[in-house]
């Protein structure tokens, strides 16, 4: 039984990176909302960061500069990240906005499956499935979004002037919007990764880059065709399990 490459190191990194920024952002991000009547987990996250930081709004400083910085690394390693490995982020947004016909029928399927037990057979899949690219589309036009936003209210105590107050307004509005956005596909696509049974293989895919070619075959079909018409492919290649 044979494995096949899926993931560069650089995406493996970059996928980790990802989240493990995605995780501290959300955590102060949340912890910076004090109005427990706007704060989907009430008054107890930001009083206790607050206190875990030094109490009040010297407290509340803390996270905030926690936050910038690490958004700052966040965008910093992307773009390092495209620096990197151009090839692998063009091949990503080539796929992840290519949807065929049949792509629509499968999420339609998939979703029969998970919700009620009915469904059909799916369709085959190219590297990711309409699952994998929905999530991806939200992530991207969520994630530009959330840095543009993010770079008004980083600049709105700095350089921005008193005028530019509505501009700050829209700018929270806007990154509210688009992490709850983002992170309502996140929350499906954990579970669909690391809690679904039959994505397994794929979760370890993110650790050891390959996946076994059952897997392959089944889930993504016509990645494989593509795989064994040319050889090596463009994202992957044969090797012994």
């Amino acid at each position: 039984m044979r494995n096949i490459k899926r993931h560069d190191a650089s995406d493996i990194f970059i996928h980790w990176f990802n989240a493990g920024c995605w995780l501290v952002l959300l955590v102060t991000g949340l912890g910076l909302i004090k109005n427990e009547k706007l704060n989907p987990l009430g008054a107890w996250l930001p009083d206790g960061l607050r206190a875990l930081f030094g109490g009040g709004s010297a407290g509340g400083a803390v996270l905030l500069v926690i936050h910038e910085v690490v958004g700052v690394l966040w965008v910093l390693g992307l773009l390092a990240y495209l620096a990197v490995n151009a090839r692998g982020a063009r091949f990503f947004l080539k796929e992840i906005f290519s949807v065929r016909p049949g792509d629509f029928l499968w999420l339609i399927r998939k979703m029969g499956r998970m919700t009620l037990g009915i469904g059909g057979e799916l369709p085959p899949q190219g590297y990711y499935n309409m699952g994998q690219k929905a999530f991806a589309q939200a992530s991207v036009a969520g994630g530009l979004a959330i840095v543009l936003s993010g770079a008004v209210l980083l600049l709105s105590d700095k350089l921005l002037p008193a005028a530019a107050t509505g501009l700050i307004g829209w700018a929270v509005t806007l990154h509210y919007l688009a992490v709850g956005l983002v992170f309502a596909g996140l929350l499906v696509h954990i579970y669909m990764a690391a809690i679904s049974p039959e994505e397994k293989p794929g979760f370890r895919s993110m650790f050891t880059g390959h996946v076994p070619a059952d897997y392959a075959r089944h889930h993504h079909g016509l990645w494989l065709e593509t795989l064994d018409s040319s050889g090596s492919g463009e994202k992957g290649e044969t090797g012994p399990r």
